[in-house]
């Protein structure tokens, strides 16, 4: 009996060891393995009840600089930098799709994905933000895992779908987009539905359970 009780309190401190998103406040950082991060995600049915994309206003010019939110992640991650002139406008250049591992040549064959896509964070709890959060999200540059260039072919087959309905069409990039959804979704305590937490426990059970570290949001 004694022995039980004493795995039974080592086991006990242990889980109150582990690292949680549960007592964290916005602006602190969570550092934890995907899979518990996953774990710690709320599981809620989605309602696209009254969306509208116009509800997240995007690709604005936070910083005044002349670039769009669109153009600075194209500053960002393109291999072969664009020119740029005037205002901001970009020629030339070349960028990586990891959706669909081709290589794109020029800013217009680009599209900026937002990796959880607007209507799923609406689905998932967003419906309740103010609109300067959502304003937020969908320009968020602060996490280089929220925005991200790839093939307008793949963005546009991706459209608003979750890992349970549609997965990168490169292979090889799926442990790395599932474990940055989770990245996302917890930054932005936001929920996920029954069938999005089946496809991510399955994609992740056969990924490394890499650490993930996530700045909160809200």
């Amino acid at each position: 009996m004694r022995l039980r009780t004493a795995v039974a309190a080592v086991a006990a401190l242990a889980a109150l060891a582990l690292p949680t998103t549960a007592h964290a406040d916005p602006g602190d950082t969570v550092t934890l393995p995907v899979r518990q991060a996953l774990a710690q995600l709320p599981i809620a049915d989605e309602d696209r009840t009254g969306y509208e994309r116009d509800k997240f206003r995007h690709w604005i010019d936070e910083d005044r600089d002349g670039c769009s939110t669109r153009n600075e992640v194209l500053l960002e991650e393109a291999v072969v930098a664009p020119e740029r002139t005037g205002r901001c406008t970009l020629t030339g250049g070349t960028w990586y799709s990891p959706y669909d591992d081709r290589t794109i040549e020029g800013p217009r064959g680009s599209d900026i994905d937002h990796l959880v896509p607007l209507a799923e964070a609406w689905d998932s709890g967003a419906d309740e933000w103010t609109a300067a959060e959502r304003q937020a999200y969908a320009n968020d540059l602060d996490d280089s895992r929220a925005l991200i260039a790839v093939s307008a072919s793949s963005n546009r087959s991706k459209a608003d779908q979750d890992p349970a309905t549609w997965m990168p069409p490169a292979e090889a990039y799926w442990c790395q987009y599932v474990t940055d959804w989770v990245a996302i979704k917890t930054r932005h305590t936001l929920s996920i539905d029954p069938s999005e937490e089946a496809a991510l426990s399955e994609s992740l059970s056969r990924c490394p359970n890499v650490t993930i570290t996530a700045t909160l949001a809200r």
